[in-house]
């Protein structure tokens, strides 16, 4: 019965595993703002939105057959410079459907313009279109910026969470704006800007299925919640080393090699509890003289955390580049970062607080041998990190 189950849960996962990056894209997008004032009166905006994502909606706002051939075309032939090519061609149809969705203000409304240079680059590996637009705005002590990008008429997008960074009015700092919040002011609090950023971690990492599995693969190799605790640790500090250098531009690693590593971390951190048990079937005399956890096991135990350390400091180059953190200093405040971080702590600490007890309960209750119930939530996850590692290395 337990080889039973773990045959169909192969099969039910590998389906899951091959169905969910597209679910994934299909309900939320991020769009990426640096907002500054190079003079009196003027104000710039340097934009990053989804490539795909801006060309259908613009195309179908504006009625812009061309614009939806052309630019489509360039994202299934995977061409950097045909879709820059594409937006270039129709900057006037892009410029006019961002400009009624994204405006800074003070007492009016400030005048955009563009000078129509677009380009490319990829973020947690999908294609960006980056621009700037320039603002004339009144003099003020405060500005006011408003974005309603996405969803749109395309219909496939749930909402968009536009993260926002600022050097304005002589203060600095950031903010996220979706479907809650469509507006903030320069002069908002820091409790205000706290709260934006702790509570763009914690969905950040609710929303993330590859970084929730690699916890429920921690979790499922752990058998003391001492052990869980261990593995939770070294996963934070890991990941907090490598999401501080990327803020501060010291490690730069392309998405298409961070991608990839993050599905392979799951597949093996997954399969470190199918390996104690095959050791434990093929040299039982070992495991009894070890006593369940001296010895040759602690010496185990230590491998395993040396590896989970490896594979967080990848984690962290993904939770950087979910906040478009690409080059030094792109964060005006550090602390919103760190914020984010918390955010992303509290809800890992949650999840174990729950899914932790239930595995143990399971454990106990468990008709075949408890190892069974580990060995199949472990060759579950580690089948779909695996088929996450294949798609993302073909997908380049």
């Amino acid at each position: 019965m337990p080889r039973v189950l773990v045959v169909l849960a192969f099969a039910a996962l590998a389906l899951l595993a091959g169905s969910a990056p597209a679910l994934a894209h299909g309900f939320s997008s991020t769009a990426y703002v640096d907002v500054t004032s190079p003079g009196t009166g003027h104000v710039r905006a340097e934009l990053g939105l989804e490539y795909d994502l801006l060309v259908v909606s613009a195309a179908d706002y504006e009625h812009d057959d061309p614009l939806f051939r052309q630019g489509t075309a360039a994202f299934d032939a995977h061409d950097p410079a045909a879709q820059a090519a594409a937006l270039d061609a129709h900057a006037a149809t892009i410029v006019k459907y961002v400009t009624e969705r994204f405006q800074v203000t003070t007492q009016t409304p400030c005048a955009p313009a563009t000078d129509g240079a677009f380009r490319i680059e990829q973020r947690e590996g999908v294609p960006y279109a980056v621009f700037a637009l320039d603002y004339r705005c009144d003099r003020a002590d405060a500005h006011e910026v408003h974005s309603t990008l996405f969803p749109d008429s395309e219909g496939y997008v749930r909402d968009t969470k536009t993260i926002v960074t600022y050097d304005l009015d002589l203060t600095s700092g950031g903010a996220v704006l979706d479907a809650n919040q469509r507006s903030f002011s320069t002069q908002q609090s820091v409790g205000a800007r706290f709260w934006e950023f702790f509570r763009l971690g914690a969905e950040h990492l609710l929303t993330g299925l590859d970084h929730i599995l690699f916890l429920l693969a921690l979790i499922a190799g752990s058998r003391r919640l001492r052990e869980i605790v261990l593995a939770a640790t070294t996963f934070t500090l890991a990941h907090s080393v490598t999401f501080v250098l990327a803020a501060l531009g010291l490690v730069t690693v392309p998405a298409a090699i961070i991608e990839p590593l993050i599905a392979l971390s799951i597949a093996v951190v997954a399969a470190w509890p199918l390996w104690r048990l095959w050791r434990r079937r093929s040299n039982p005399a070992e495991f009894e003289l070890a006593g369940e956890g001296h010895l040759s096991l602690d010496r185990a135990g230590w491998i395993r955390l040396a590896v989970v350390f490896c594979f967080g400091l990848a984690h962290g180059l993904g939770f950087a580049s979910a906040l478009g953190i690409d080059t030094a200093w792109s964060w005006t405040l550090l602390w919103s970062l760190l914020v984010f971080n918390l955010g992303i702590e509290v809800v890992q600490l949650a999840i174990i607080a729950i899914v932790f007890p239930l595995l143990v309960l399971v454990r106990r209750r468990s008709l075949a041998a408890p190892q069974w119930t580990t060995g199949l939530i472990a060759a579950a996850v580690s089948v779909m990190g695996l088929t996450w590692f294949v798609e993302r290395i073909a997908a380049g």
